[in-house]
């Protein structure tokens, strides 16, 4: 793990005069801020792993794959393990395939990660798309927690959606023209506020 993106403090002060919730939001969770695992293969495992399963469903699939690369998930070790093996943490063959084929890109260099911080926030989430499994969602995770990109505004997610429901006494889901207005209003640290808003519903980093 690392410390807070150099952006963060900055990032604070910016949505704290622009708008009133964010600045309650920023102070009541003053104490926490984002760190972030530099390792995008783990990461990308970590969200198949994650999709469309309970937090405590995958948490639990996540501890018998790492007990299945002896703690060591990296291309290489993945690349070894047959589907079966895989299915037998209790993937789906999807996410089994998914994941297989993640350790195959990455070994022999047909996804290149470097390529990423050479690209603007769009280009990088249909690069990363291109991989199974992985959709808009995921890759704007990935370049939020990851990569620490700034301005990730997510807003097929759930609980950001529901956040900003609850913090701004909207109906759910919230007016498309209400999320638009906020991302105008948090641009360029979107990031920022999707972190704090999400905190507000789970203050659980």
């Amino acid at each position: 793990m690392s410390n807070p993106p150099k952006y963060w403090n900055r990032a604070k002060k910016y949505l704290s005069k622009r708008d009133k919730v964010m600045k309650i939001l920023i102070e009541k969770y003053k104490q926490k801020t984002l760190t972030t695992r530099k390792d995008i293969f783990f990461s990308l495992c970590k969200s198949i792993i994650g999709q469309q399963i309970s937090v405590a469903a995958a948490n639990s699939v996540f501890k018998k794959f790492n007990k299945a690369c002896n703690g060591k998930i990296n291309p290489k070790i993945v690349k070894k393990i047959t589907i079966q093996k895989l299915k037998r943490c209790g993937l789906s063959r999807q996410k089994a395939r998914g994941i297989k084929e993640l350790s195959i890109k990455f070994s022999n260099k047909s996804f290149n990660p470097k390529l990423i911080k050479k690209m603007n926030d769009e280009e990088a989430i249909v690069y990363l798309s291109t991989l199974r499994q992985i959709g808009r969602w995921s890759a704007e995770m990935i370049l939020l927690f990851t990569f620490n990109r700034e301005n990730i505004w997510p807003i097929q997610d759930i609980g950001l959606l529901r956040a900003i429901s609850n913090n701004y006494k909207k109906n759910y889901l919230p007016p498309k023209k209400f999320v638009y207005l906020l991302n105008k209003r948090f641009s360029p640290y979107c990031s920022v506020a999707t972190w704090y808003l999400w905190r507000s519903i789970d203050d659980k980093p």
